[in-house]
């Protein structure tokens, strides 16, 4: 019989809420994703400068590489959901298999074009609106393949560790591009980019499908679609978070245009200080994720509190004219906007059903991503008005009243399910 020990005298006891920060790499399956991904996003990163620049290099505008960016994400406002209906009827596993050699190819189609000099404006339009697509197809199914990669307990750890990943890759993709284009030219980012697909393709051929946690398969047919708005719609704590996204993500996150007006209008920087400051914030973004990744429940309560911190930031980030003690500022901006992200993805997961998952997901980035253009309009708008302290005191204020309400219709809901 196994005899049961008292904690030492004076030892902390270990929170019931709290989980080991990289408690999903235990998981063989998870750690072969996360490696493929950690190779596979910093070419993204990489792409993602190169392509900018590239563009604003043909056109000297920086219109034209904001329909670069609409063309992106445009798609995601269209088909998003259809990506969702997709990934709950398709083993998630070989719907990533196709995206990720369709991406790869984009970037292939990308690394030629410009090798051979044949690149123009009109080839780098079609081929962001072509990846576009994919990520409509990708998103939804790579979301919902976490919780089959782990176990529900570990669903909150893999979700952060992903955020952590990525933003990790945010630190390191940039600065590899922007040595590449100064000494080789933006072919070979787009290059390295393809090859760093074989990372993440060569990851999901590796792993055990027998290892996988189960999932139903919606049928085929019509309806599937209006079956998981259907969903969502009896699913009240799933709304509440879904509107607390939709703020967060239309007014919140508008960095690049607002910290661009702080390095040359309040700062008088140059590029090079662009890129530190948008530094900050990745270091922020990936302590919060792994602060995030320690978190076994999430609460509504917890989530809010989080959103109305990052709201506050953006306030006190405002105010804050010295050049230091702004980056400082975006360092904690940073930590509660990723800490969030990471609560908010894997909190709708978890309050999802397996069969309905990617269809639930789908709709979540719909409302984070497919928002970009509109809060884009609003920041910029405000920008140019009445200058970049005032956009951030304005998206402070929205989300710090949108966490309250939330907060607010949550409360309500419980009260309604405790009848």
């Amino acid at each position: 019989m196994r005899r049961l020990h008292a904690p030492a005298r004076g030892a902390r006891a270990p929170r019931a809420d709290h989980t080991p920060t990289f408690a999903s790499l235990g998981v063989r399956n998870y750690r072969l994703y996360f490696i493929g991904a950690a190779i596979s996003n910093n070419g993204t990163w990489m792409q993602r400068i190169a392509q900018d620049w590239l563009v604003f290099q043909l056109t000297g505008s920086g219109l034209a590489v904001g329909i670069t960016m609409a063309l992106q994400f445009g798609p995601m406002l269209v088909l998003g959901l259809y990506g969702g209906v997709l990934a709950d009827r398709y083993a998630q596993r070989r719907i990533l298999l196709a995206t990720q050699v369709g991406q790869m190819l984009c970037a292939v189609a990308l690394a030629a074009f410009s090798f051979t000099g044949n690149i123009s404006v009109a080839a780098v339009y079609t081929l962001a609106l072509v990846q576009g697509v994919i990520t409509t197809l990708d998103n939804p199914a790579r979301q919902s393949f976490v919780g089959v990669m782990v176990p529900p307990r570990l669903l909150p750890n893999a979700v952060a560790l992903n955020s952590g990943n990525f933003n990790l890759a945010r630190l390191s993709g940039p600065a590899l591009a922007g040595l590449l284009i100064a000494a080789l030219g933006a072919g070979w980012a787009f290059a390295l980019n393809a090859l760093s697909f074989v990372a993440m393709l060569a990851a999901l051929a590796a792993m055990r499908p027998a290892e996988f946690e189960q999932a139903p398969r919606s049928p085929r047919g019509p309806g599937a679609l209006r079956e998981g708005l259907g969903y969502v719609r009896g699913h009240p704590r799933i709304i509440v978070t879904l509107v607390l996204v939709f703020f967060v993500g239309t007014f919140g996150f508008n960095f690049p245009i607002i910290l661009t007006a702080y390095t040359g209008r309040i700062f008088t920087g140059d590029s090079a200080l662009y890129g530190i400051l948008n530094s900050m914030m990745a270091v922020g973004s990936v302590l919060g994720a792994l602060l995030a990744a320690r978190r076994e429940r999430v609460t509504p309560a917890r989530l809010q509190a989080t959103a109305a911190a990052f709201g506050a930031m953006l306030i006190v980030l405002s105010l804050l004219p010295w050049l230091g003690a702004f980056m400082a500022g975006l360092v904690l901006a940073g930590l509660a906007a990723v800490s969030f992200n990471a609560m908010a993805n894997s909190s709708v997961q978890l309050e999802a059903d397996a069969a309905v998952r990617g269809r639930v997901m789908s709709l979540y980035f719909v409302v984070m991503m497919g928002t970009t253009p509109l809060g884009s309009l609003i920041a910029g708008w405000i920008t140019d008005t009445w200058g970049a302290p005032a956009a951030l005191q304005v998206s402070g204020v929205v989300v710090a009243l949108a966490a309250a309400g939330c907060a607010r219709a949550s409360v309500l809901v419980e009260r309604r399910a405790a009848r």
